[in-house]
């Protein structure tokens, strides 16, 4: 098989690409991810579509060939799921306290992402600090809920074809659509995703909402930090949901304007020791936690209680 068809739309340069319809866009994806293309179409697929660019549909297809390839997680309520795929750089890394605050609610909370990042402080390496297990299967996932904690899956476990792709940015020095993709991964089954994406560039954040509406999709919108889907602890940023692809304006909220009044007290340090000794410090009660944080909690769970609400109405 090849993809070479393929590429010649993608690859025609920013101004003469086209664009892939669902089927195609699927159809590569599908190929790329099982290993039937040679190791240079794929670097050539993913240079392309980082000219290029994905589209909402594109989004949708090469969504659709990972979904097909995901180990189910199965659940009996909605799980707000929390992509963690950039780890920490110069802040200290709260996706963890994001999950655990989301746990201490009563929500179910689902965090994936890689192991390791040699630049990087990931997730896993703050929940390791922190006493709590990284997932290597359902197994652990379950049980992890069942202790009121929240799950942190790790990418090869969840679908180790795209965790190969995610690999391909060792050898490139550059993303590719895959960490576009992981950052959407819906793998719940029986139950409905609540999907926490975040964006750097509000192109990207359009985007999103295109997909999300277009899909039907529950979602929650914000300017991560460093790639993160936490608020940021400085400052809180603009966070737009969207349930079943319908815009929700009382559980979103605008971003903060003007001068801060001051800053939250974060750790000097951001390794994940240090960090994990901080969020211990806000479960506990000894330090404040940050307020957009809280504030991104509690819309969380107020999308929680409108999906709740939804499944309990009855059909017209």
């Amino acid at each position: 098989m090849s993809i070479s068809s393929y590429i010649k739309e993608i690859g025609r340069g920013a101004a003469g690409a086209r664009s892939l319809s669902a089927e195609q866009a699927q159809d590569l994806m599908a190929q790329v991810l099982d290993g039937s293309v040679s190791d240079l179409e794929i670097g050539a697929f993913a240079i392309a579509m980082r000219m290029k660019g994905e589209t909402a549909v594109e989004l949708a297809g090469f969504l659709a060939a990972v979904h097909e390839r995901c180990v189910p997680i199965p659940s009996d309520r909605p799980v707000v799921m929390l992509p963690s795929y950039n780890g920490a750089r110069r802040l200290p890394n709260l996706t963890p306290l994001l999950a655990l605050r989301l746990a201490q609610e009563g929500a179910r909370v689902l965090v994936h992402g890689p192991i390791q990042d040699p630049k990087r402080v990931t997730s896993a390496e703050v929940f390791h600090d922190l006493g709590l297990p990284v997932a290597q299967g359902v197994k652990d996932v379950e049980r992890a809920w069942a202790r009121h904690e929240p799950a942190f899956l790790r990418i090869d476990a969840l679908c180790p074809s795209l965790a190969r792709l995610l690999d391909v940015r060792w050898v490139l020095g550059l993303r590719n659509s895959g960490h576009t993709i992981a950052k959407m991964l819906d793998p719940v089954s029986g139950a409905r995703g609540l999907r926490v994406c975040n964006y750097t560039h509000p192109e990207f954040g359009q985007l999103l909402a295109q997909y999300a509406q277009a899909e039907g999709a529950d979602m929650l919108l914000l300017r991560g930090t460093e790639g993160e889907p936490v608020a940021d602890a400085r400052r809180l940023p603009r966070m737009d949901l969207t349930l079943r692809g319908v815009p929700h304006p009382a559980l979103s909220c605008a971003p903060q304007e003007g001068a801060l009044a001051q800053l939250p007290v974060l750790p000097r340090e951001n390794d994940a020791a240090t960090t994990a000794l901080y969020i211990q410090s806000v479960l506990s009660g000894e330090k404040p936690a940050p307020a957009p944080l809280e504030r991104q909690v509690e819309l969380l769970m107020g999308a929680l209680a409108a999906m709740q609400d939804e499944a309990l109405a009855p059909s017209a």
